[in-house]
């Protein structure tokens, strides 16, 4: 039936014309979301048609992609090369990410125990690409999701940034966590306290959000893209990115702690940051996460953050 569907809607797309009348041959539709339809345009772009009004500073988005795009990085990232509003309604043209996700969410699809080695090689390819970007004052005027405000303003380090972003996050709905989070207060205070305590690091880019369905890869299993910066897309510490994928890499699946726990001493290992700092910023990440979807263990994000805190060795030490 959704097949049945979907011919339907392209044949009624008014969009397919639209973009052939501008030029465009071979124009389909390739994927929808809650943020619009997304349709290639064939010779590397893509256009997207956005549902509403987008949530982020479209301008400063395009600046942080350019940024990115101005380094040479063995997988290609969003580009965002012009903006139409025709009608009210806003069109995008982007680079078209090659590739294919490198599997579903874990909530679709339990993970296996042994994690592949090709998708911890690719896990590491990207980590160390991104890190290899450096911070600019366009990702440092980024906001992350659920919050107010720039991350970085009137903040002169990523760890001093963090802590207040932590500070506000808890105390947005903190009670919420508090039902579900034995010690919370005093769990809070322990992370901003490891927060405060990490030493300078360098400022590079941060993705935020590296789970497998964001990172397209090619038949042999190499990473060619990445997708979807936005959700906690800031400059800071790239030990943050190491520690959050470890965590965000196996969310719902039967063996997420154990791959956790797996992913953080591979990168600890291989990238050579500390495992109190990964799990420092495990901590922050579910601090700061925990509401944006839900706020009580209905939401499988809340649950899950919860589920972090409770095992989390700076947390509840």
């Amino acid at each position: 039936m959704e097949k049945i569907l979907d011919v339907e809607a392209s044949l009624s797309d008014p969009w397919l014309a639209y973009f052939a009348d501008r030029g465009h041959t071979g124009v389909r539709r390739i994927g929808a979301g809650v943020e619009g339809v997304v349709y290639a345009l064939g010779q590397g772009r893509a256009a997207k048609v956005w549902s509403g009004r987008p949530t982020v500073d479209l301008d400063l988005t395009r600046q942080v992609y350019a940024d990115i795009a101005r380094h040479s990085l063995p997988f290609a990232t969003p580009e965002i090369f012009d903006v139409e509003d025709p009608e009210g309604v806003l069109v995008t043209y982007e680079r078209e990410l090659p590739g294919g996700p490198m599997r579903v969410d874990s909530a679709r699809a339990a993970y296996e125990r042994d994690l592949p080695t090709p998708h911890k090689d690719a896990l590491l390819a990207v980590l160390r690409g991104l890190a290899s970007v450096p911070g600019t004052d366009a990702m440092r005027a980024l906001t992350v999701q659920g919050d107010d405000r720039p991350l970085w303003q009137d903040r002169d380090s990523f760890r001093d940034a963090l802590a207040a972003l932590v500070a506000r996050a808890a105390a947005r709905n903190g009670a919420a966590l508090a039902a579900h989070v034995p010690d919370f207060d005093t769990g809070v205070e322990r992370t901003l306290e490891a927060l405060l305590a990490l030493p300078d690091a360098p400022v590079t880019v941060i993705h935020g959000d590296l789970v497998p369905p964001n990172i397209h890869v090619d038949a042999t299993g190499r990473t060619v893209a990445l997708l979807d910066f936005g959700f906690c897309t800031t400059a800071g510490d790239p030990a943050f990115e190491a520690g959050v994928t470890a965590a965000v890499h196996d969310m719902y699946g039967p063996y997420a702690a154990e791959h956790t726990a797996e992913l953080t001493a591979l990168f600890a290992h291989e990238l050579g940051y500390p495992s109190a700092t990964l799990t420092t910023y495990q901590a922050a990440y579910a601090l700061v996460t925990y509401d944006l979807f839900g706020l009580d263990d209905r939401d499988g994000h809340f649950r899950w953050c919860a589920q972090q805190l409770r095992r989390n060795s700076v947390f509840s030490a």
